[in-house]
């Protein structure tokens, strides 16, 4: 086993890295940062498309095809620049996220998980290679593991039950200390096929991961639900730290309010608050949602994808092919208030 470099934990409402607050001491604009998580949504590093039909919609514009091995090399080059402006985790899922940004269908086959709960091999070499590097970098992953639209592409309960027991094995067996799990991401979301992923079993595979334990250790870890939603109980009772999402909330009040709100659902206790997906930026504003979470001591997560009538390859970290790159005007407008608010120099 590779020798790792990289411990997250939680005291309270701070995450810790190798036994330290998260941006030790640091206050921004009078707002504390020390023991947040700011993060980006990364969920297509590991991508591929397993439909014959369909693969060709993601071609390369440089060389007219999809290359799942150049996209994962170009992510881990990129990581040490989004390192550099603070950034010290990013969510990447085992089902990716909707290639397109948002989409009605998806007809795209992108799992790590097979029909019978198993993780293919190649993905998950290349899921390695990415952790490796966030190990080294001192970065933090937050693993989710399914994805609305392509749960369908599991059998039965049995089969997630067993997705859900071999990601986290798996995990253990790599010697991982850098990953906590979202067991799904936007449980809410009405196009999960499987009941157990829905708001009212989810804690159940919560309570699952937290039973499973290698020499006295176990995996921080929680669910995600949709835009402009608040957490409820189950979920805050079982979960280490609780993920909000920012979409559909366009008034950075709302997104204080959500804060406010989450830290009043019934059996919620000292524990770290961070958005993980949010599609709204205006970074040269003074209020924005990024600055709203951090008014409320809460992480913040951007989502960046393609938005209709963008072409360029160089928008959105969602959209396949992907541009790993800090090579756009809105992704520059996050890093660059990242390193702000950080204090990376």
């Amino acid at each position: 086993m590779k020798q790792r470099f990289t411990e997250v934990s939680i005291q309270g409402e701070q995450f810790f890295v190798n036994g330290a607050p998260t941006y030790g001491g640091r206050a921004w604009n009078g707002h504390k940062i020390e023991g947040l998580l700011m993060n980006s949504r990364m969920v297509q590093g590991i991508y591929d498309d397993l439909n014959p039909e369909t693969v060709g919609m993601w071609a390369y514009p440089d060389t007219g095809r999809w290359d799942a091995d150049r996209n994962t090399a170009e992510f881990i080059a990129a990581m040490p620049e989004w390192r550099a402006h603070g950034l010290l985790a990013f969510t990447i899922n085992l089902q990716g996220g909707s290639p397109q940004g948002y989409s009605k269908d998806q007809p795209w086959h992108n799992s790590v998980i097979t029909a019978d709960g198993d993780l293919r091999p190649d993905y998950m070499a290349r899921l390695a290679r990415i952790l490796d590097r966030a190990d080294e970098l001192g970065m933090v992953v937050i693993l989710g593991i399914f994805y609305f639209g392509q749960d369908n592409r599991l059998a039965e309960e049995a089969a997630i039950l067993r997705a859900v027991d071999n990601t986290v094995d798996w995990v253990f067996d790599q010697g991982y200390r850098n990953v906590v799990i979202e067991v799904d991401n936007e449980c809410n979301v009405a196009r999960y096929t499987h009941e157990i992923l829905k708001p009212g079993r989810v804690h159940e595979l919560i309570e699952r991961v937290k039973a499973q334990t290698r020499d006295g250790r176990r995996l921080l870890v929680s669910t995600s639900y949709g835009g402009n939603f608040v957490p409820l109980p189950n979920v805050v009772q079982t979960a280490d730290f609780l993920l909000l999402h920012g979409n559909g909330v366009n008034d950075p009040a709302r997104i204080v309010e959500m804060v406010q709100q989450t830290r009043q659902v019934a059996g919620y206790r000292p524990m770290p608050i961070l958005f993980n997906e949010d599609d709204h930026f205006h970074f040269d504003k003074p209020m924005n949602n990024m600055v709203a979470s951090i008014s409320q001591y809460a992480g913040w997560g951007f989502f960046d994808y393609r938005m209709k009538g963008e072409s360029d390859f160089d928008e959105g970290y969602q959209s396949v092919p992907v541009n790993w790159g800090i090579s756009s005007e809105r992704k520059r407008g996050f890093f660059g208030l990242l390193k702000e608010v950080t204090g990376e120099k």
